[in-house]
């Protein structure tokens, strides 16, 4: 299915990155309205470039558009796109008001077409190991969920310098003016709700903490770059999402039940282990040892911290097989992208895409469906709007609950076997017990 993209900045190029694994879906072309940053992709990459927006919206082969846009255009350029013919896949977030998100979702209804938005992250592997332990229940009821979304103090990090593959900055300004909040929350937002439902009510608390983190001016400058947030969910679930730009790193996802906890170390890897720990008197008595808290050799012998689940392994959206990355296996290149690959993790941000594009082919739903985007819009807005003074509200949107995709069910394993702690732990707790 060909894709028309919209908006050629520095997201355009992470969705280039996994393209090749994904053949239902191909570029048909770009169009940015900085042409001469639309030459600059197209040519890097290989691919077409329309003299405008309009000219790619008349193409007749484009039936996708892809809109990269920044934030402020996302309504524009997806109400353009509708009014075209054409299903529309919108970078997060979808919009900056409710009122424009049920507008672009009525539109879609009325002309028959589909509307879909990033992220993509919980179609990865990580999160449908995470959605079907759940399901396994290997935590027994799930009662907390931990998210948090601390994305280092990039002000430190040089941001103005970081441009893409193809030459595109990175719009740091931007994103301080939009905020993280508005940038980041979608990531988590989306496993939380598919997995847990719909949230009743959001408390939340948003603040400026780095007044200083430009020398440059900016439009609005106030806008938070710290937020938290405790989602009540319908389901009974407890949730808190945390994000900010000045604590380092820290994108866990972590999901607490009355028998264990489920945990993956970031959203950021679509392959990122997932591990989980039962819980134990002994393991969980352990825990208070700092010892055992300092020593990741202690944590294995205690059953600290789990052991690792195997990850779903269900080909993507459009697909018969797992893909795998290309390259000369004997080439000391490909060995040095495999291991940054690791260490580092990858999003497959076309994932998204490819869903779409796989929905429209059998006529199926998509994931995500209207109702559940403007739902995460609207809690993104909440989150965001909270302000330094705090404030509690009730959710108004609602959406029909989400499946766990048939792909997963059908390739995944039987996690319930893992509930049991591993060996080693067993085996020194029957000996400690025959200690006395």
């Amino acid at each position: 299915m060909k894709i028309g993209v919209i908006g050629c900045g520095y997201v355009f190029d992470h969705y280039m990155t996994t393209l090749g694994r994904h053949p239902g879906i191909e570029i048909a072309g770009l169009a940015d309205r900085n042409m001469a940053r639309a030459e600059q992709a197209g040519a890097f990459y290989g691919l077409h470039v329309y003299p405008d927006a309009a000219a790619l919206l008349a193409d007749p082969e484009v039936e996708i558009v892809a809109n990269f846009t920044s934030i402020g255009s996302h309504f524009d350029v997806s109400r353009a796109a509708l009014e075209a013919g054409k299903h529309v896949y919108s970078e997060k977030p979808f919009t900056t008001g409710m009122a424009e998100a049920r507008a672009l979702a009525e539109l879609a209804e009325a002309r028959g077409l589909r509307l879909s938005c990033a992220p993509s992250n919980a179609l990865s592997p990580t999160v449908q190991t995470l959605w079907k332990a759940v399901e396994d229940g290997v935590v027994g009821p799930p009662r907390i969920v931990y998210a948090e979304f601390d994305d280092n103090p990039v002000y430190l990090l040089q941001p103005e310098t970081w441009a893409s593959r193809s030459g595109a900055p990175w719009p740091y300004l931007h994103e301080y003016e939009m905020g993280c909040t508005w940038e980041h929350a979608g990531y988590h937002l989306t496993w939380m709700c598919a997995l847990f439902g719909p949230v009743r009510r959001v408390t939340a608390f948003s603040k400026v903490t780095l007044p200083d983190k430009t020398d440059q001016p900016l439009d609005p400058a106030d806008t938070p770059d710290f937020s938290v947030a405790t989602l009540d969910f319908e389901s009974g679930v407890v949730g808190r999402l945390t994000c900010s730009i000045a604590a380092p790193t820290d994108h866990r996802m972590r999901i607490i039940g009355e028998k264990g906890v489920l945990e993956a170390d970031t959203y950021r890897d679509y392959t990122c282990p997932v591990r989980l720990e039962p819980f134990t008197n002994f393991s969980l008595k352990a825990r208070n040892l700092r010892a055992v808290r300092t020593n990741s050799i202690l944590q294995s012998l205690f059953g600290v911290g789990g052991r690792r689940l195997p990850l779903v392994a269900a080909p993507p959206p459009g697909n018969t097989r797992i893909p795998r990355d290309g390259g000369n296996p004997l080439s000391p290149k490909t060995w040095i992208a495999r291991l940054r690959a690791a260490q580092r993790g990858q999003q497959d941000k076309c994932l998204g895409l490819a869903e779409l594009a796989e929905a429209i082919r059998t006529e199926r739903p998509q994931f995500p469906p209207p109702d559940f985007t403007l739902h995460l819009t609207e809690l993104t807005l909440a989150i965001q709007g909270a302000g330094p003074d705090g404030a509690s509200q009730d959710i108004e949107t609602r959406f029909a609950p989400i499946a766990l995709p048939e792909a997963t069910r059908r390739h995944a394993p039987d996690y319930r076997p893992y509930m049991r702690p591993a060996a080693l732990p067993r085996t020194l707790q029957k000996l400690l017990s025959a200690r006395g």
